[in-house]
Order: C-alpha cells, then sequence, then structure tokens
C-alpha cells in the first residue's frame, strides 16, 4: 500500500507489475475498497501493470473534506488521471470500473476518451436508482451511520448462493463498510442521484472501445441498467454472467479475470484482417523501452531512416510486441537471447529493457546459459560480461 496527495488529500494506492507491461486503472463499488481486486490480481500481472485505489473515505484513502464541496464525477475522474500522472507515469491506459467505478469510467470515456486504450464498465448504469433513493440513504448515513446499514446494504452485493457458499463473506464485507467515513460516503450517493450520463456518451464513445457486463443476480444495477447504458455507447456489447450479483470480481474472480483478459487482449481476427495501427505500436515500445528512448530515436531519424523506425514502431512494436498471446516478459526474454546468439548491437538496449520489464538475474542468468549451449560460449561470455557492465 502507498499514498500520494492529490487536492490536498491523501489517496491510498496500489501499483503492481512491471512498468513496461500496459496499465491497467482499477476503480471499486460504493462502501468497498480496492480489495475488491485482490482475487483478479494474479491472472492480470504477468501481462499487466496494475493501479487500484481507494475512494474518498474508503479502504485507508482520506475523507473527504467538509470545505472541498460537492464530490462529482469530474473530480473523481482527475482523480485517476493525477494518479496515473503522479505515479505511474502517465501516458494512456486500460480502465476497468465496477459500480460507481463504472461511473467514472464514464466520465474518463465522455471527457478524456484520448487517454483510454479501452473502458470495461461493469454493474453499473448511465443513470443508477433515483435522486430520491439516494437522497435518503445519505440522510440515513449521516444519521444511522455505515456501521448499522451495513447489514441493509452489504446482501444486496452478493447473489444468495453466494453467502451460502461461503457465510463469512457478509461479516466481512460488512466490517469493511463499518469501517469506512460516513461524510464521504453519503456524499458520494448524492453524487449518484444528481448525474446522469445519459446522451453524453454517444460520440465519445465510437473512439473508445467501451465492454459492458454484470451479473443476472445484481439487485443494484440489473441487466437492463446495462442494456440501457449501451445504448447509450453506441451498442457497446453487454454480457450477463448467470447466478452472479454486484460483484463479480470477489464473487467469480477466475471468471471475472478470464472476461477481462480476453477483452483487453486484442481479438486475432482482427489483429490479421486490420494489422495493428501506428499508435498501438508507438504505445507499447514507449511501455517497454522507455518514453525518453523512442523520444530519443525520433529526434535522431533523418529522412534516410523515419520510414524504417516507422516500420519497425507497426511490426516489431505493433504486431508482435503488442500481441498478448505471450506476456512481454516472456518475450524479453526471447529477444535477449537471439540478440546474444546474433551478437547484436541491439542486446545492450534489450539488457537493460529485461531490467525495466522485472527479469530477475537468475532468468537472465538462464537465457545466456541456454545461449552457450545452443550458440556457442563465446556468444554466452560477451553476453555476460555486457550484462555484467550494465549492472546485473
Amino acid at each position: 500500500m502507498a499514498f500520494v496527495t492529490i487536492n490536498g488529500r491523501n489517496v491510498a494506492y496500489r501499483l503492481l507489475g512491471a512498468a513496461a507491461n500496459p496499465l491497467v486503472v482499477m476503480a471499486h463499488p460504493l462502501g468497498m475498497s480496492q480489495a475488491v481486486w485482490d482475487d483478479v490480481l494474479p491472472a492480470l500481472l504477468p501481462r499487466y501493470r496494475v493501479l487500484t485505489w481507494d475512494l474518498p473515505g474508503h479502504g485507508v484513502s482520506q475523507a473527504w473534506p467538509d470545505q472541498a464541496g460537492p464530490i462529482t464525477p469530474a473530480v473523481l475522474a482527475d482523480d485517476v488521471l493525477a494518479l496515473v500522472d503522479q505515479v505511474a507515469g502517465g501516458g494512456s491506459f486500460h480502465f476497468v470500473g465496477t459500480s460507481i467505478g463504472g461511473v467514472v469510467g464514464q466520465q474518463l470515456v465522455a471527457e478524456h476518451g484520448g487517454r483510454l486504450l479501452s473502458a470495461t464498465l461493469t454493474n453499473t448504469g448511465a443513470v443508477i436508482g433515483t435522486s430520491e433513493l439516494w437522497t435518503t440513504r445519505a440522510g440515513r448515513v449521516r444519521t444511522e451511520g455505515l456501521g448499522a446499514m451495513s447489514s441493509e446494504i452489504v446482501p444486496r452485493w452478493f447473489a444468495a448462493a453466494c453467502f451460502e457458499a461461503n457465510p463469512a463473506l457478509k461479516t466481512g464485507w460488512m466490517t469493511q463498510m463499518g469501517l469506512g467515513d460516513d461524510e464521504s460516503y453519503a456524499r458520494l450517493c448524492e453524487m449518484l442521484g444528481s448525474h446522469s450520463f445519459v446522451g453524453k456518451l454517444a460520440t465519445a464513445s465510437e473512439q473508445v472501445k467501451v465492454h459492458l457486463f454484470g451479473g443476472s443476480e445484481d439487485l443494484a444495477t440489473p441487466p437492463e441498467a446495462l442494456e440501457t447504458l449501451s445504448a447509450e455507447c453506441a451498442g457497446a456489447a453487454v454480457e450477463i454472467l448467470e447466478g452472479v450479483g454486484h460483484v463479480p470480481s470477489v464473487e467469480v474472480p477466475a471468471l471475472f479475470a478470464e472476461k477481462l483478459l480476453a477483452i483487453l487482449s486484442p481479438a486475432l481476427e482482427d489483429v490479421g484482417q486490420h494489422g495493428v495501427s501506428y499508435d498501438t505500436g508507438l504505445e507499447t515500445r514507449k511501455q517497454v523501452l522507455g518514453a525518453e528512448h523512442v523520444e530519443r530515436a525520433s529526434h535522431n531519424a533523418t529522412s534516410l531512416d523515419a520510414p524504417f523506425q516507422q516500420m519497425i514502431t507497426r511490426l516489431a512494436w505493433g504486431e508482435l510486441w503488442s500481441n498478448d498471446d505471450i506476456s512481454r516478459r516472456e518475450r524479453s526474454m526471447i529477444t535477449t537471447a537471439i540478440l546474444a546468439a546474433l551478437g547484436r548491437e541491439e542486446l545492450e538496449l534489450h539488457l537493460k529493457t529485461a531490467k525495466r520489464i522485472g527479469l530477475s538475474e537468475a532468468e537472465l542468468r538462464q537465457v545466456l546459459m541456454h545461449v552457450a549451449i545452443y550458440a556457442g560460449v563465446p556468444a554466452a561470455n560477451h553476453a555476460f560480461a555486457l550484462a555484467k557492465k550494465l549492472g546485473w
């Protein structure tokens, strides 16, 4: 767990995974915390860098200050961009949001689509509930407190069969909810009751890949809410998970991860028919090699080699390194071995890249031991010497 100050507020976040991997930002539901992603992370981290955080007054993020005014989707979206820029190095990212997290995602789609690689919105809606419902809940929270109301709210998050299979789940999330800040929760309720994305997403969602799914047993945002949101998002496809409630990342984490990985990875048939765009290749090249290196290579290009730089960006970094069939960690090991075996000049760059991606000393040693056996001891000896010179 780490902390950063955004607009005078202390925000708790986690940034996990290699900097060379594509960034996925994940926003949790109202009343919960970034812990909702814990059981999904192991499936994502081999291929993605993941940034999660606690909403104001949730988890261990600071409560919303009294003098800060109302909470709005725009404010929460600005928090996302500040987190990405301050702790993850900026750039584009995939966004995943459940419930109120999906509302934050809609704001990003509407106003900051240029920063998004994709938006996966689950168990949410262009409008959630009614103004009266949220005003009433905000008033009750201020009067009764989250601890008292948790026994009423938490059962709405999960399908009944889930509680039957794991009775401790209810008590655990009631405890978590009771630890939250009453006023922050109340202001978020008021935000949900006063904001709608009806009529705000159609044009923007044509520029951003929006994916929607939810649960058949979701009482808070039933499938109908997602169907309405789909109509607002230029007909984005909706998938409903049978027997699942409001928080699939907790209830069925393996299935959630499977669906999410399929969304984040480009479909092979699309790549084969249309190729990978230059922009995709450029984004991947910056993630893997670092933005400074790529900018330097572009700046140093002349009329002689500029087309070559564009070609390798499209082919090597777009078609190859952007493909998700194997992880970038595995690609780094393959590339380092080939360059070492051939004695190519780019070996130094990719030894640096291997460290950036997160290869361990033991993994690099095994890569170069393979080079010694299959390509010759002199090639491996040169690579070992260069690696030691670079601080391995």
